[in-house]
């Protein structure tokens, strides 16, 4: 007892100097070194994407010096190939790698292996009798297909490690008592039933039980309920949550292992191992059109010679024909258009605050069937505010100043919300003496020589007031002068004014199920759901409650969207189909965990996230359809020898060009779509 009261002296004492500060050092020291992890990770794919330009720009110049090789000198076909391959292998070394690689592991019929095949049959066409070569157009195909993977890099981004920023919960030590002392130790070292201390400031290290002391819990990185929790003596306390005041005795009842914290990391671990991946168009299209062609073309070159009486003689004319097949078929248009078409869309959509980071995920979106909605920090502001103020013996202004005088010195979310209602108390005269903070009950202070208490029911017990409760849901701070009763405040967390408007957009959009899954108290998740019209809501989750529920709502016939924005989210919105995170305020392990990030915190963009994906899918079709239409033309054409290569480089190239115009509509046009409501939300 002594230990720990002089532990309680320390811990205060410390408070009072840095200011309440501590934590905040512990958690950006942890903060940077994983800002600096995924800045490591930033410039790596920068690097990598500028490397790739570099190389783009090198072929453009080796390119243009063999052609003009070419034109100025008499060079064999033998010595025009050698000059020819120095810009071709260079370019198309890393795609020559992946053909052979899929070969080696039976998966040949791929983008790579099409373009492969297609390129070094340009390279072999001018070797047969009476054929010109192809040399240039071999280059250049290859090098249309690196400018299409460089856009795809930047659609796509690099793989995200979710599970990093979610470290920032995970304490790093715990202090324990053991024969008199207390040691600093990991918390995988501590077991089960062995008494540890938590001071303010500290992470909640163990699942326990508080055995002497009382405090304020911040849960909201566990629960994403922003009020924090009174615990005393005999409470339950959770890892990952946050102690706010005073300093406590836990008791263990978990091991590390099986904490609620290191739940969660796991969580997210598995969640992502079963992650919903929509692949891209061009990828599913290639798994049918490259087997097809290549079949096609050795058909072309093989069948008609073996019918035609003298097989010699028809061959070279034939494989010629196969191999100009072979050219026309190069996926150009659909290597570069279709991931423009996407980096367009997603181009777009961030000049409208919403970070979609890859196209396939953008696919998925553009079929959401169900959005699930967390409700603190995403259909909510997450912050407190006065909903209604009802007096007994005075007016609203007077119990306000009164209340805010008090709570004028407390870091209680509470306080704040009265200093918000009230921000001229500090400069009206009064004066605001012997301020006393009654753990797990409130405040009280001699304001204007007037003895005032701020606080809950067993604030107003204590004190001797005849206090009654209040019709309205929400936190209510009773308040009393001198032992009588003065009236109560209502405080909520405000439910953001575009909510109800984009539930509404999201109906409209043929959304047929919403429901919201949250932490905070069945009464409260009751109101906000009336409010929005949301006609499905579950009340008082754990992060493991969430992901239960979510697994209950995924269905294989449609997609699901998450809609969260805490560290408590992040199991969830990696599990979803689609997981979107509010990032205005939201944590950095939902917005790493999410696949699509409203970067304002607008809930009403969700409904222009999922428009802006269908016009870019309808886009990305167009190109498609266009593309298959005039190659299946061209390639018709080329099997009759009736094909020249002008054609074939209209096919190709041509094709590609008027893709790629296509594909820019979705950039340009993307700001214009928005409905009426969203529009006279911004308006607001």
């Amino acid at each position: 007892m002594e230990e720990f009261e002089g532990i309680r002296q320390e811990a205060t004492g410390k408070r009072q100097q840095t200011g309440g500060n501590s934590h905040c050092h512990g958690h950006c020291h942890e903060g940077n070194s994983h800002e600096h992890y995924h800045e490591h990770e930033h410039h790596h794919h920068e690097h990598s994407l500028k490397e790739q330009l570099v190389k783009i720009l090198i072929t453009i110049v080796m390119l243009v010096a063999a052609v003009i090789i070419e034109k100025h000198t008499a060079l064999n076909t033998w010595q025009l190939l050698l000059v020819y391959l120095v810009p071709y292998l260079f370019i198309g070394f890393d795609t020559l790698k992946e053909a052979a690689e899929g070969l080696a592991h039976r998966d040949a019929f791929n983008e790579h292996f099409l373009m492969s095949v297609a390129t070094i049959g340009a390279l072999c066409i001018g070797f047969l009798p009476g054929a010109e070569t192809q040399f240039p157009e071999a280059v250049f195909v290859m090098l249309f297909f690196q400018i299409g993977e460089l856009f795809e890099g930047y659609a796509e981004g690099k793989s995200r490690d979710s599970i990093q920023h979610l470290m920032n919960i995970r304490p790093d030590t715990a202090n324990v008592e053991r024969n008199g002392e207390v040691l600093t130790m990991s918390p995988d070292e501590v077991g089960v039933g062995e008494t540890i201390v938590v001071r303010p400031g500290e992470k909640v290290p163990l699942d326990g039980v508080i055995l002497e002391g009382s405090t304020a819990l911040n849960t909201v990185a566990l629960t994403g309920e922003s009020m924090p929790r009174e615990a005393g003596v005999g409470d339950e306390v959770i890892s990952g949550c946050v102690n706010m005041s005073g300093l406590i005795r836990v008791r263990t009842t978990k091991s590390f292992g099986e904490s609620t914290v290191s739940k969660i990391i796991h969580l997210v671990e598995s969640a992502n191992e079963h992650k919903s991946k929509s692949e891209t168009f061009i990828t599913r299209f290639a798994r049918v059109y490259t087997p097809v062609v290549v079949l096609a073309a050795v058909a072309l070159a093989l069948l008609p010679p073996l019918f035609s009486g003298s097989f010699a003689e028809a061959f070279p004319v034939w494989l010629y024909r196969a191999l100009l097949f072979l050219v026309v078929s190069c996926p150009c248009a659909l290597v570069i258009s279709v991931p423009l078409t996407f980096f367009g869309g997603i181009g777009g959509a961030s000049r409208n605050g919403i970070l979609i980071k890859g196209a396939n995920y953008m696919d998925v979106l553009s079929k959401v069937g169900t959005v699930v909605f967390d409700k603190t920090g995403t259909l909510t502001h997450g912050q407190f505010a006065v909903e209604a103020v009802h007096p007994e013996m005075l007016d609203e202004r007077q119990l306000l100043h009164l209340a805010a005088h008090v709570e004028h010195f407390s870091t209680h979310p509470v306080g704040a919300a009265l200093r918000d209602a009230f921000p001229d108390e500090a400069t009206d005269g009064c004066e605001v003496s012997e301020v006393e903070e009654v753990a797990g009950h409130g405040v009280q202070a001699l304001v204007g020589g007037r003895r005032v208490s701020v606080g809950n029911a067993k604030m107003m017990e204590r004190v001797g007031a005849r206090w009654h409760d209040c019709h309205l849901t929400g936190t209510i701070i009773h308040v009393a002068v001198d032992g009588e009763y003065a009236g109560h405040i209502v405080i909520n967390d405000r439910v953001k004014e575009t909510s109800a408007a984009a539930i509404a957009e999201l109906k409209q959009l043929g959304v047929q199920r919403m429901v919201m899954l949250t932490g905070d108290r069945e009464e409260v998740a009751a109101q906000v759901a009336q409010k929005l019209g949301i006609d499905e809501y579950h009340a008082e989750l754990l992060p493991t409650d969430k992901v239960t529920y979510l697994n209950e709502l995924l269905t294989p016939d449609s997609q699901l969207a998450f809609v969260g924005d805490g560290i408590n989210d992040a199991p969830v919105l990696a599990r979803a189909d689609v997981g979107i995170a509010m990032g205005g305020l939201g944590s950095d392990a939902a917005i790493e965990a999410a696949d699509v990030v409203l970067m304002d915190d607008n809930p009403s963009k969700l409904a222009l996230a999922i428009r802006i994906a269908r016009r870019t899918l309808r886009i990305a079709r167009q190109n498609v359809w266009f593309a298959i239409g005039v190659k299946i033309a061209v390639l018709l054409l080329a099997a009759f020898g009736l094909a020249t290569m002008w054609m074939a480089v209209f096919a190709d190239v041509g094709v590609t060009v008027l893709a790629i115009l296509n594909a820019m509509r979705a950039l340009r046009a993307v700001e214009t779509v928005c409905t009426p409501s969203l529009q006279q939300t911004k308006t607001k």
